[in-house]
């Protein structure tokens, strides 16, 4: 089926300077497959950063393992559909957010042949899913206060505040007392605490937070239980969870009570689904959360967000809340808060091809 194959390195200006896991960006590098055969072509995207800050892949990485060991993997096994993708790049410890970029051009190229969106092939119940916004760390809290009231202003149905030992407490009480207790908010730890902070992060109970997101190290479920235990608020795992396996562990431990859900950190959207599904099965609540995809990346959220089980708005913002100029004709912002689910074939845009020069800065192709 796979007659050809291109990885693209883009760089897409942010419009504003964004807040990463190693200081302040001010682009997105993405890593972007093409996989064509049968007269159609697939994509996917890549979500590693730059540099391995989030987490150990990155994105010159990402392209180098593709090329050296995953795609030959890929071509050898002769895979027809997006559910051979896995088995056949089994024998590659690690590296799920390149495993995930080829599944999804598969699993894209795949359904544009059937004529089948993303949407009906997970089983999505809804034509419309609320978004939430995710706001950094601000330089001072009536900065906060002022970022927060423009995202309230376009009509955003829930907001998510980074925090850090340092910031904390404070702008959440300011951001409380502003936008009062209607406005759905949760708060991001990116694993900035340990369990002795347990006495900081219970003075959160009482703002009637929706959910603290991992709190604690990554692989600390045992204390991540504990912590759940000293709060009335939820406790969400992000990076802690890379797999089902390891949702059905934070589960039975208690550990989380609601999952962020990332196709990319987790392999791939199969993976996720499956995390969904189990979820949904012990009454976990999830939502999908963002890692500033370019418009194919955040079409294929929101098809998976629209599954039964993501009963939290997750970051399934417009494009305009990143970039001024997307890859794709830009996901646009309803004016009650809702993005509105692709229903096209496959993924449901493809990048535009002006726009895609303008912000390449690497490729390499293959054809059989």
């Amino acid at each position: 089926m796979i007659e050809s194959v291109e990885i693209r390195t883009v760089r897409l200006p942010l419009r504003a300077p964004f807040q990463t896991s190693n200081g302040v960006s001010t682009e997105r590098e993405l890593v972007l497959v093409r996989i064509a055969g049968g007269g159609a072509e697939g994509w996917g995207e890549c979500v590693a950063e730059r540099e391995p800050t989030y987490s150990s892949e990155h994105s010159r990485g990402a392209v180098d393992v593709m090329r050296s060991f995953l795609l030959p993997r890929l071509l050898a096994a002769e895979v027809t559909t997006a559910e051979e993708v896995a088995p056949a790049l089994r024998g590659v410890v690690g590296h799920p957010m390149a495993k995930a970029a080829l599944e999804l051009a598969v699993l894209d190229l795949v359904l544009r042949l059937r004529g089948e969106s993303l949407a009906q092939y997970f089983g999505a119940t809804r034509t419309r899913i609320p978004a939430g916004v995710s706001v950094g760390i601000q330089p001072s809290v009536a900065a906060l206060l002022d970022v927060v009231g423009g995202f309230v202003d376009e009509g955003y149905r829930r907001i998510k505040l980074k925090i850090q030992p340092g910031w904390d407490v404070e702008p959440v009480r300011a951001v409380r007392k502003e936008f009062g207790d209607d406005l759905p908010l949760q708060v991001d730890a990116n694993a900035a605490y340990d369990l002795a902070d347990a006495p900081l992060l219970r003075r959160l109970d009482e703002f009637g937070l929706l959910l603290i997101e991992q709190p604690l190290h990554h692989d600390d479920l045992y204390q991540h239980a504990r912590l759940a235990e000293m709060l009335t608020t939820p406790l969400c795992l992000d990076e802690s969870v890379v797999s089902a396996r390891s949702a059905a562990a934070a589960i039975s431990m208690g550990a989380a009570s609601i999952i962020n859900v990332k196709p990319g950190r987790v392999g791939g959207y199969l993976e996720a689904k499956r995390i969904h599904d189990l979820a949904q099965a012990h009454g976990v609540a999830v939502w999908c959360g963002g890692m500033l995809e370019s418009g194919l990346g955040r079409r294929a959220n929101i098809a998976l967000a629209a599954l039964p089980g993501f009963t939290l708005p997750g970051d399934t913002s417009a494009s305009d809340r990143f970039y001024e100029t997307d890859i794709t004709d830009p996901v646009t912002l309803e004016p009650d808060g809702h993005v509105l689910v692709p229903t096209d074939p496959g993924i449901g845009a493809t990048p535009d091809p002006d726009l895609l020069r303008t912000f390449t800065v690497d490729t390499w192709s293959y054809e059989r």
